[in-house]
């Protein structure tokens, strides 16, 4: 593993030269006299970097080497850290409170000192014992020689398996289906094959196929199985599938005040399927023990429906125990001429090109002999291939381990994939690494996932280029070289999620954990952590207490029920360092308590509050808000929350603000008058327990909070006066017009980079209507317009708008088609919009607008 660490430790490198830069360039550098210091540590950086470069490049890397490189990139994050603690005191508005810090900057300046002395000492430890030689040409990071244009990035989403013979398998497979017999006992298909033959790709090609599957059946359901699962979040996702979310809430609400048990859930999703045709696909079954549990818990003993179930598996002796040999479909390695194309297709070149380059015909040929027909073989080896010259084709290919053509073993397919990773450039080694966070076979949308990268500062700003298109680019490199797969794509070919293979995931963990760099806690993990991890997830519902240090920690993902270590609260002062705190998947309660202290967390950029299960309670933002002054994504989507605070407009680099509302509070029910007249006027305050009497206040606020957000239908908030001092704003969703003053809707004409805007207009009057028209002619970076509301307001307004004839077409059904020819300041655009009809035909009541 040297040669990882080694690409870990320049990786690292590259964003604390930039983060050391910023700092020698402030005044208060100066002022406290650590401006020559800051210098120094970057030359000195920049001079380690060199030397990973050169090392990175030799074929024996011993354990000395590794030591060495480990120390550097422990250092790098202490440097990092450091500085970051100095950039925030910089950052500081008030001259008052800066007199105020003398202390600190005294401390930081101390650290910084400190720092240099070990950074003399880490660069002279090299050269005492000669670990690396290096040249000049070495200290050129290829990712400053990277000439490609990334606004041209485009991932090619061909679907690859098709072209590889996949078709003829799938259509055997539905076969083995037999989706035609409506009747019977349900019949159990296994589908078996090695790991990264296809099994998983050629299952979900069959469960996504409308004409074959979806249109005959009235449920399916997609479900990961893993070697280590929860029974009880199994269930859920099964019973969510099947039967829908409104179906699972109303279970768990029945279950309500007892502690939720496999049996109950088992007994009710049992008793729902008897009476329907189900579709289930059971991916990456390991143990026969798992199979009869699901068997006995999940599935009704009668139903002659003709339900079918799929599970993959790489054990076709646990296949043979479980159903008969006429209903195992054995998948097949790729035959020679398929892999051919497959690898041709990912490395960019043609059979036209191979046939014209007999150097290139004959290294093929050997790759694809040697990848013994495993695709995801292939896939990677491609991938790596794309961004190389024929002439280093033959150095790749020696690197591939020769056992895998004759005994294409598991640990060979992890040799591959390391392989892989290390041919990364190295701005892209973190981005990977960083998508062990997400659990086993999870959809990982790309939005979130390049926010996160930004929020972390793996991606690197370039001059000219928005920082969320590199973001965007290096998304797709990390597609075209196969170290991820797209899942849904849209009709315009964008990639919107991706998933992880099981074997590229099962290598990147490992990695992780070896460079201390992500640790995941799982169902029954507990203990005491020596090293220092930078970035925690929680997976799972049983994850134990973790005793670790958690003051450089600079991540927390939440994938399960409460677990936070160190407090109970989710804002624990331990985790100053913290940059990104995301609990979109968490599955416990987000109170207003536990984000109270969320200013402690000077340092985060990345905060995601989003629980569209129904789990946060959260009704206002706190004002320390305003002290995150590096927030650049908030994401408050499905909470209580009616309006913004002032402090919000503090927030100078904030890029995406998304903010939805629930329609109602969950503590009403209608149905249940007497509940409901104790849920409005005494619960909060009489019939629940109060261990402090402080929380009296609490409970009364939440009375406050249910109160307004029950008789309220709008999903908008309300933005303060003031929004348009967020001039670095890209995305806003969804403001209420009808709640927010003409001041700050005027305002929101002055945020000048906003890409994506939603507004909700339901209920605004005819003035608040025109000053929003106003404001969004002046938005010329506009790429998405929502609007959802009644819009009769635009027919009488329409005279004053210079491009209305383009804009708005005065027929429902005409609308989208004038959508297409929308003409604004800056020249013609061709757009895509859809509208939905109400009652009244000449008034769509909302639509969207793609520019």
């Amino acid at each position: 593993m040297a040669s990882t660490v080694v690409s870990m430790a320049r990786s690292m490198l590259g964003a604390v030269i930039s983060v050391a830069a910023s700092a020698a360039a402030t005044e208060m550098s100066l002022l406290i006299g650590v401006r020559k210091d800051i210098w120094f540590i970057k030359d000195e950086l920049k001079t380690m970097q060199a030397f990973l470069v050169a090392a990175e490049k030799t074929k024996n890397k011993d354990l000395l080497l590794k030591v060495w490189a480990e120390q550097v990139r422990d250092l790098a994050y202490g440097i990092e850290d450091c500085l970051d603690e100095f950039m925030v005191h910089v950052g500081s508005q008030s001259r008052y409170r800066r007199l105020l810090k003398l202390k600190d900057r005294h401390r930081i300046a101390s650290q910084i000192r400190d720092l240099k002395a070990r950074v003399e000492e880490v660069s002279n430890r090299n050269t005492r014992y000669n670990l690396i030689t290096v040249d000049a040409s070495s200290s050129i990071d290829e990712v400053n020689s990277y000439t490609e244009d990334i606004r041209n990035h485009s991932a090619s989403n061909i679907d690859e398996a098709e072209l590889v013979g996949f078709a003829k398998a799938k259509q055997e497979l539905i076969e083995m289906v037999d989706v035609n017999s409506r009747d019977g006992l349900c019949k159990m298909i296994f589908l078996v094959g090695m790991g990264g033959l296809g099994k998983t790709t050629l299952a979900r090609k069959a469960y996504e196929s409308k004409q074959d599957i979806m249109n005959k059946f009235s449920c399916c359901a997609w479900v990961t199985v893993s070697q280590s699962f929860s029974k009880i979040e199994m269930l859920k996702d099964m019973i969510r599938q099947l039967l829908g979310t409104d179906t699972l809430r109303k279970c768990l609400k029945h279950l309500e005040g007892k502690s939720v048990q496999v049996d109950d859930l088992g007994m009710y999703l049992r008793k729902e399927l008897e009476q329907k045709r189900y579709f289930i696909v059971l991916d990456d079954l390991w143990t026969i023990n798992a199979w009869n549990w699901i068997k006995d818990f999940a599935f009704p003993i009668r139903n002659n429906k003709g339900s079918r179930i799929i599970e993959t598996t790489r054990d076709v002796g646990l296949a043979g125990k479980c159903t008969s040999e006429s209903l195992i479909y054995h998948l097949k390695h790729l035959q020679i001429q398929d892999a051919t194309n497959l690898l041709l297709r990912k490395s960019g070149k043609t059979q036209e090109d191979m046939k014209n380059d007999k150097e290139m015909m004959i290294v093929v040929n050997k790759m694809v002999k040697k990848c013994g027909g495993l695709p995801l073989a292939v896939l990677t080896i491609g991938g790596m291939l794309a961004n190389k010259r024929v002439t280093e084709w033959e150095n790749i290919y020696k690197q591939i381990p020769s056992e895998l053509e004759v005994n294409p073993s598991l640990e060979a397919m992890r040799r591959i994939v390391t392989m892989s990773y290390n041919w990364l450039p190295s701005h892209l080694k973190s981005c990977f690494l960083y998508l062990s966070i997400f659990p086993e076979d999870f959809e990982i949308k790309s939005s979130r996932l390049i926010e996160r990268w930004i929020s972390e500062g793996f991606v690197r700003a370039r001059v000219g280029v928005n920082i969320e298109d590199v973001g965007i680019s290096y998304f797709t490199e990390l597609i075209n070289r196969s170290m991820i797969q797209p899942s849904k794509v849209s009709i315009e070919g964008v990639v919107k999620s991706c998933r992880v293979h099981d074997i590229v995931r099962d290598v990147m963990i490992s990695i992780s954990r070896d460079e201390n760099f992500v640790y995941v806690a799982a169902n029954n993990v507990t203990g005491t952590m020596d090293e220092t991890f930078r970035h925690v997830v929680y997976h799972g519902s049983m994850c134990q207490k973790i005793v670790m240090d958690w003051s450089h920690v600079r991540s927390i993902t939440v994938f399960g029920e409460r677990s936070l270590g160190p407090s109970p609260s989710v804002c624990s002062p331990d985790m100053r360092m913290l940059r990104a705190l995301d609990l979109e998947n968490a599955q416990f309660q987000v109170t207003q308590k536990d984000i109270s202290n969320i200013g402690l967390f000077r340092h985060l950029k990345y905060l995601n509050f989003s629980q569209p299960r129904g789990f946060s309670h959260i009704y206002k933002l706190p004002r320390s808000i305003g002290r995150l002054q590096g927030l650049r994504t908030l994401n408050i989507r499905d909470s209580y929350i009616t309006e913004l605070p002032i402090e919000i407009c503090r927030l100078k680099s904030l890029h995406s603000l998304h903010c939805t509302r629930k329609k109602s509070y969950d503590y009403f029910n209608l149905i249940d008058p007497e509940g409901c007249l104790l849920s409005t006027f005494c619960w909060p305050m009489l019939f629940t327990p109060l261990e402090d009497p402080s929380d009296c206040t609490e409970k009364v606020a939440e009375l406050h909070m249910a109160w307004s957000s029950r008789w309220s239908e709008s999903k908008g908030v309300r933005v303060p006066k003031g929004v348009g001092k967020l001039k670095d704003l890209q995305i806003l969703e969804v403001v209420d017009i009808s709640r927010t003053s003409g001041k700050a809707i005027k305002e929101l004409g002055e945020l000048v980079q906003l890409r994506k805007l939603s507004v909700l207009t339901q209920g605004a009057s005819k003035q608040k209507c025109k000053v929003l028209c106003d404001a969004i002619q002046k938005l010329t970076c506009l790429r998405s317009l929502s609007v959802e509301g009644s819009l009769e307001w635009l027919h009488s307004e329409l005279e004053w708008m210079p491009w209305r004839d383009s804009w708005l077409g005065w027929q429902s059904d005409a609308f989208g088609q004038a959508l297409l020819n929308w003409q604004r300041n800056k020249g013609r655009r061709q757009n895509h919009g859809n509208t939905r009809a109400t009652s009244q035909p000449h008034a769509p009541s909302s639509w969207n607008l793609l520019l």
